[in-house]
This record gives structure tokens, sequence and C-alpha cells, in this order.
């Protein structure tokens, strides 16, 4: 199978090439570039990618991808994907899309959060939203990868939503994210002398990953209206925690609600129930795991949910070579056997 990325110079695009150079379905892996004339070595688009066997990258072309390629990864900034999906799409050639560009899909949202033009209505409708740990591809070619904070929170949401185990407008996430979230583009909160030893609170209420996540919660229970959703910046590299409270109904006890969550993901390979524990964010640096775990406070009535992710796997380009295995029937672990760093 041969694989195109376009957006390689990102975090999420060096991490995603990484990924596909070790699977085994993938015999090329072609990369294109939309400010080059000519191929240039792909040393010198990104100098972390220095291989043994030296590589080109291409001038982007979208004729030339779908003639050369079995599938594309778009892992560009947002606002980029937009005006490159109509060849796509009109072709039903495979995309893979690590923006946020095809996840909601009311233009007006977009436009509201993202502070960008939307994607005409019918794009934004036939593309899926690959949360592929709860949803199967029912066969779309147009997969909207679902952003890092939106993946933790959803994951950790799902049996309480889904099995109405909560109030549904008592959901308060408070959910902390490591530098690499932020991208490769330097901003007064990331540098050293700002993010070392402190935390940041950012986008208060205004994070484009919140429409993402409410239009998912109430697709699984119409009653979830809203969430209180906050963000803070903290000085790791990578990783997310959400750490997520909402009130319990009433007759529901603490074994019911773990019940819900083992039957849900048990048989799920890479989200694991934390029955003794609540995880941190170093036991999945380096998976595409999702650790979840679970207290309830019997006093108040809250249920608190601990999930955490690595942003760059999970929340990114493990999630879509995840997507990418479902697409092609591929086995659900192909390429994604990772284990969690030492230290």
């Amino acid at each position: 199978m041969n694989a195109a990325i376009t957006g390689v110079t990102g975090y999420a695009g060096m991490q995603l090439y990484a990924l596909l150079q070790e699977h085994p379905e993938v015999e090329t892996i072609n990369v294109y570039q939309h400010d080059l004339d000519d191929a240039i070595p792909l040393v010198d688009l990104n100098p972390r990618l220095n291989l043994p066997h030296p590589q080109l990258a291409y001038p982007y072309d979208s004729q030339e991808i779908m003639a050369n390629n079995d599938l594309i990864f778009l892992a560009t900034p947002a606002g980029v994907a937009i005006n490159l999906a109509e060849p796509f799409l009109k072709a039903h050639f495979p995309v893979i899309d690590l923006s946020g560009d095809f996840r909601l899909k009311d233009p007006a949202e977009y436009e509201k959060w993202y502070h960008l033009s939307p994607a005409k209505e019918t794009d934004l409708q036939n593309a899926y939203y690959g949360l592929a740990d709860i949803y199967e591809n029912p066969g779309a070619s147009y997969i909207a990868n679902p952003g890092c904070y939106a993946t933790a929170t959803l994951l950790g949401l799902a049996p309480a939503v889904m099995g109405d185990l909560i109030e549904p407008d008592s959901i308060v996430v408070d959910a902390k994210s490591g530098l690499s979230g932020a991208g490769k583009s330097l901003s007064s909160s990331s540098h050293f002398s700002r993010s070392n030893e402190n935390l940041q609170i950012y986008k208060a209420n205004q994070h484009k990953h919140i429409p993402e996540i409410l239009a998912e919660l109430s697709k699984w229970n119409p009653k979830v209206q809203h969430l209180q959703f906050m963000t803070t910046l903290v000085p790791i590299d990578r990783g997310i925690m959400a750490t997520i409270y909402a009130k319990v109904k009433p007759g529901i006890d603490e074994m019911a609600i773990l019940n819900y969550y083992h039957d849900l993901y048990d048989e799920d390979p890479f989200v694991q129930i934390c029955d003794d524990y609540l995880p941190d964010i170093k036991s999945v640096i380096g998976t595409n795991n999702c650790k979840i775990g679970l207290t309830f406070n019997p006093v108040t009535g809250y249920l608190t949910i601990d999930a955490v992710i690595d942003n760059m796997l999970k929340g990114a380009a493990g999630q879509a070579i995840q997507n990418m295995n479902q697409l092609l029937n591929y086995p659900v672990t192909a390429g994604l056997e990772l284990t969690a760093l030492a230290f």
C-alpha cells in the first residue's frame, strides 16, 4: 500500500510519518508539499527526517497523488484542508484529515469557533467523524480525525453519557495538555521562560474542540446541551489528562458505573479501564492507548473520570493509523503495537 502525506513538517505529521515507516502494510510513503516547484530531499524539508535511505518530497499535485497512492493523510493546519479536499471528495479517494476542517457538520459552527471560512455544507455532511474506538467506518472515504482534547474527553465520557448514568447538565471538564498540543508555531505562552515551571489556562470557554465534543455527546444523549470545558498548558512535551466531573443520577452505584465502562471497552485493545487506580500521563506516552480511571464520591454524588492519552498518538497520528486500518480492513492493531516509554 502506498500512502501520501502532506504536512510532514508539523508535530503530528512527523509522528505520522514515523508510524507509517513501521506499518506492516505500507510499502511506500510519498511526501508532498505545497511550496515546492521541484522535488527536494525530504531532509531539506525537515531535518528530523534524516533517513538511512534518502527520500524526496514532491510538489503538491492532487492528480499525481491519486495516481500514485492508495490514500492521503492531510496533517495540515486549520483552513488548509478545505482548499485541498474537493478533488478527493469528487473522486471518492480515501482521505484521513488530521485537521479540524471537516469535524463539524454546521458551517456556521466552524466559522464561529475557527474564525475561518467553512467548507461546503454538502462536503461537511460527506465527511465521517473517525472516533475509532467508538465508531465503525460505514464506508466513508473522507475521514475527519478527531481532535486530541475531544478524543480524551469523549472516550472518558462515552459510557456515562450513552448509559444515561449522569445528569446531562452537570458535566465539567478540566483538561491539561503538554506543549506539543499548541503546535510548532511559537507563541508567548510556549516560550520556555513562560511555560517552564508554570501552568497556564488558555482559550477559556473558547477552545475549538468544545463544539466537536458537544456534537458527539448530544448524539449519544440529546439531553446533553452544554458542558463546562477548560484547558491548561502544562510544562511537559506531550500528553493530555482530561479530569471530568459529573453528578451521578439517583439509584446508580459505583459498581454499575464500572460495569458500563467495562462493557464498552473490554474488547478494545487501546482503551483500558483502571479499576484500582487513577492513571497518570506517563503511563500512555509513546502509545495509542487511552487509560481511564474512575472514582465516585458518595457524599457529593459526583463521579470523577480521569482519561489520559498521548496527544500526538491517540490524539492525532495514532488514531489516524487506526482509522486507516479500519478503512482498509487491516488488523486494528497493525502498526500500533507500541509500548509506553520507560520513564
